[in-house]
């Protein structure tokens, strides 16, 4: 009996440990079949063609149809040269060298007015007209030194007539030859004062024969441009370097761009370098330019320094205060490969992918390393190589269809 109760025992324990490795073998079964969707799960298709692989030991990809292939753009990977340059960014202001504040060379009130801000003037336009008393008291001397000039002129010829039949001594001939150069000096003089208020030699002679002072002050654009600034009103008394200026004019055939670029870059500059702006206004056009500035001090707070370059503009289409973008070209070009910028996906890690295909059915996603982004390409210096097949389009749209799978 006691033989028979030990072997029914064992039978016990020995069913028991078979039911419980029949139990683990069986869970794990049931949890696959009620868990997630395999690897080739449908992701993001409504017609359940695009297959996704996320097994993490193999290269991730995605399986596409040949009607699903022709919704995404595939070309091969060709290659450009892409310019080392610099940007920033700055705004456009009025060449302030060949900027002009034009003051009236003496005191006096402003008469009349004949041009705004904004008109384009040429060299000896009028701009505006004042009454000055100085100007009337060099032109009283003027007619007044004239008038001592005829008078000593007479006198002179009288005393040389008299002197040839000795109606006067040598002496007396000698003072009235005195008198009349003196004349000749204080006309000239006086003429010299009038000329500076503006005065051309035909009005001094009006003036002298008409016996009538012009105290109207005329003051003109000393150079070709555009007037940038207006000061002045009708009555308003103007001096000479008294600020502000009544007018100010400007030449525009130039501009400037004041650009604040980080100090990091401040090695690669130099005066001379030719740059290219672009403005918002314009967005198609490009201005050539150099630089003719590089700030002395960096900004302690931005660490930028302010850099000033002239930008030629020939039709006058660039206004003050336009925001605009400073390309300068710091090296030389190099060749490498180029990838549209549709193309490339900066994954939630930070890094950059693109999808790859060698047989126009499977997308292979792969990490490379991106440089420098111009005219809509991406400089893809690791992970590709020229001729290979990727996604120009729609990679984005492949990423989130992995990521959607892989959860």
């Amino acid at each position: 009996m006691r033989l028979n109760r030990n072997i029914m025992v064992v039978v016990a324990v020995c069913a028991t440990g078979l039911l419980l490795a029949l139990g683990l073998y069986v869970v794990p079964t049931d949890l696959s079949t009620s868990g997630p969707a395999p690897a080739s799960a449908r992701a993001g298709d409504p017609n359940g063609s695009l297959r996704v692989s996320g097994d993490p030991l193999a290269a991730q990809s995605v399986e596409l149809s040949a009607s699903e292939f022709q919704q995404f753009k595939v070309k091969p990977a060709g290659e450009r040269l892409f310019t080392i340059q610099r940007e920033a960014v700055g705004i456009i202001d009025f060449n302030q060298e060949m900027s002009v504040p034009v003051f009236p060379p003496v005191q006096g009130k402003i008469i009349t007015l004949f041009d705004r801000a904004g008109d384009d003037v040429q060299q000896g336009r009028i701009l505006y007209t004042v009454d000055s008393p100085d100007l009337t008291q060099a032109g009283s001397s003027l007619i007044s030194a004239a008038g001592s000039l005829r008078l000593t002129t007479r006198v002179l010829e009288r005393a040389k007539k008299l002197y040839e039949v000795q109606g006067i001594s040598q002496k007396d001939l000698d003072q009235a030859v005195s008198d009349q150069q003196a004349a000749e000096a204080a006309l000239q003089a006086a003429r010299n004062a009038v000329r500076i208020f503006g005065k051309t030699d035909a009005e001094m002679d009006r003036m002298i024969a008409e016996r009538k002072v012009d105290s109207v002050l005329v003051v003109r654009s000393p150079i070709t441009g555009r007037v940038t600034a207006r000061n002045a009103a009708p009555g308003l008394l103007a001096q000479p370097g008294t600020t502000p200026a009544p007018y100010t004019v400007s030449d525009i055939s130039t501009m400037w761009m004041v650009a604040n670029v980080a100090e990091t870059d401040f090695p690669l500059l130099r005066l001379g370098q030719e740059v290219n702006v672009s403005v918002n206004a314009y967005p198609d056009r490009i201005f050539r330019g150099t630089i003719v500035n590089i700030g002395a001090s960096v900004d302690p707070t931005t660490h930028r320094i302010s850099v000033r370059s002239e930008i030629r503009d020939p039709k006058h289409e660039l206004r003050p205060g336009m925001f605009a973008t400073f390309v300068i070209r710091t090296g030389q070009a190099v060749r490498s490969v180029a990838v549209p910028l549709n193309g490339v996906v900066r994954e939630g890690d930070g890094t950059m992918t693109v999808w790859v295909t060698a047989d126009r059915k499977r997308l292979v996603k792969r990490s490379v390393k991106v440089g420098l982004q111009q005219d809509g390409l991406a400089q893809i210096i690791e992970g590709l190589q020229p001729g290979e097949l990727v996604a120009s389009e729609g990679a984005l749209f492949l990423s989130n269809a992995l990521t959607a799978a892989s959860r």
